[in-house]
C-alpha cells in the first residue's frame, strides 16, 4: 500500500530528475515551442517540493491535489495548467484515503491523463505529453511502475517522427518532424520518478 510519505517521495524525485534535465528540456523546446519548459517546471517542482516540505499533507490525495496547486500558481505557459490538472484530478480521484493500492493509483492516474486530455484536446500521436503518460497509464495497469517507465520513455522517443497537432510546436506544421517534444520527455521524468520512489518503498 501507498501512503502520504510515497507521494512526497515521488514529487521529491520528480523536482530532482526536473532539475537535473531542466537544460536538456529546454534545449528540446527551443525549436519548436519558447525555449522555456525546463525553466518553468523546475521552478514549478522546487516550488512543490518546498510546500510539502513546509505543508506535509497527511494523505495521498492530498499530497498530489497540494502539488496541482502548485504548479498551476507557480509555472507559465501550458505546461502548469496541465501538469497541474493531471496532479489535482489524479489527487481528487484518490479521496481521502490514508493508503492506496498500486491498482487505485493506476485508475486515479487515468483519470488525471483523461483531465489533461480534455483540457488540451490532444490524443495519443499528436506530439504531446499525452503519448508519453497514456502508454505508461495502460503499462502500470498491467505491468506495474517499471513498466510504466518503459513505456512512457519509448513513448517520449517516438514523438520525434511526429507532426505536431497540438500547442505551439503545431504552428511550425511540418517543421515540427524530427524534435523530441519536450512535453512527453518530461512526462516520461514524472513517471520515472513514480518508478524510482516505488522502488525506494520496495
Amino acid at each position: 500500500m501507498l501512503d502520504a510519505d510515497f507521494f512526497r517521495r515521488w514529487m521529491a524525485a520528480t523536482a530532482v530528475a526536473v532539475d537535473r534535465e531542466a537544460d536538456r528540456l529546454t534545449e528540446l523546446d527551443s525549436p519548436i515551442g519558447d525555449a522555456d519548459h525546463g525553466s518553468n517546471l523546475q521552478r514549478g517542482f522546487a516550488a512543490v517540493h518546498a510546500t510539502l516540505d513546509k505543508d506535509a499533507p497527511d494523505t495521498p490525495g492530498a499530497v498530489l491535489t497540494t502539488a496541482g496547486r502548485q504548479l498551476i500558481s507557480t509555472v507559465g505557459g501550458a505546461s502548469g495548467p496541465l501538469y497541474g490538472t493531471l496532479l489535482r484530478r489524479t489527487g481528487k480521484a484518490l479521496g481521502d484515503a490514508a493508503q492506496v493500492s498500486e491498482a487505485e493509483l493506476a485508475r486515479a492516474l487515468r483519470t488525471g491523463v483523461d483531465a489533461v486530455a480534455a483540457l488540451g484536446g490532444a490524443a495519443p500521436g499528436d506530439k504531446t505529453m499525452l503519448d508519453a503518460l497514456v502508454p505508461a497509464v495502460e503499462a502500470l495497469e498491467d505491468g506495474g511502475f517499471g513498466a510504466a517507465r518503459s513505456a512512457a520513455e519509448h513513448g517520449a522517443e517516438a514523438t520525434t517522427p511526429l507532426q505536431a497537432r497540438k500547442g505551439r510546436a503545431s504552428y511550425l506544421g511540418e517543421r515540427s518532424i524530427g524534435h523530441q517534444d519536450p512535453g512527453a520527455t518530461s512526462a516520461a521524468l514524472l513517471v520515472g520518478a513514480l518508478a524510482e520512489a516505488a522502488g525506494d518503498a520496495l
